[in-house]
């Protein structure tokens, strides 16, 4: 359980709202970070999480691949191994969601998932281990996306017209549920980003109606305050403690 809520608090904590009708996220781009976990006191450094997009086509449509992998060190493999992966092809303008894929495995435990967006319908056909697989077809907002789609609309909002405390909703799906979202500006604050040295970035805070992350205004995202808008640090509160996300390169932007 406890994997299970560190891996999506991961992903929820990129999760975002409104945007604009054009993205200006570009193929090649790969992000990598550290993510660490606070064990008695201590932020200890548990796992890496790449985010990568690339150019998919097909004989009818070209799709952007928006790619998510998490996955614990070697070291750290033998008290609780993660392997997960989270994909999105999405529309590579508005970012709107044709297909969603998900594939777990922490600690052995296995599921794997297949979101077919149409209109305002999703069916998902979902395997857990030694479980048949299930298919369920239900409906959703016209705006609602997967959270892997999610992660880089945030990238696209005009943050600079926003006002310091004020916020807005959006709706992700996960586990084949909606899960209202709402994030708020809390402001500007300088951060170390990797590769790319100390940045000046917009901070704020994310709120899901989920029992995965708790507390008021503590898990954040903070976005580089320029045109690219790259994710830098992320901090999460979940119910088995608090981590952080840190870039350490990023390459293609």
């Amino acid at each position: 359980m406890k994997k299970t809520l560190f891996s999506l608090a991961l992903i929820l904590i990129f999760c975002s709202f409104k945007t604009e009708n054009t993205t200006g996220i570009p193929s090649g781009e790969k992000l990598i970070f550290v993510g660490s976990y606070n064990m008695s006191g201590l932020m200890t450094q548990l796992a890496q999480v790449t985010l990568s997009t690339e150019m998919v086509n097909t004989s009818k449509n070209s799709y952007l691949h928006l790619n998510c992998e998490l996955a614990t060190y070697a070291k750290w493999d033998k008290f609780f191994k993660i392997r997960d992966s989270y994909e999105s092809y999405v529309d590579p303008i508005s970012l709107k969601p044709s297909l969603y894929k998900r594939s777990i495995d922490e600690g052995g435990w296995t599921k794997k998932e297949k979101y077919t967006f149409k209109g305002n319908s999703v069916t998902s056909n979902s395997k857990r281990k030694n479980s048949p697989e299930t298919t369920k077809t239900f409906s959703v907002g016209s705006s609602t996306q997967d959270v892997v789609s999610l992660m880089y609309k945030l990238r696209t909002m005009d943050i600079a017209k926003m006002k310091t405390g004020q916020s807005q909703s959006f709706v992700a799906v996960f586990d084949e549920k909606q899960i209202p979202v709402t994030v708020k500006l809390l402001g500007t604050e300088t951060v170390s980003a990797g590769n790319l040295g100390s940045k000046n970035c917009y901070k704020l805070s994310i709120g899901a109606k989920t029992d995965v992350l708790k507390g008021k205004d503590k898990n954040l995202i903070y976005l580089t305050a320029d045109a690219k808008k790259v994710p830098v640090l992320m901090k999460f509160s979940i119910p088995v403690g608090t981590g952080q996300l840190a870039l350490t390169s990023a390459t293609g932007i």
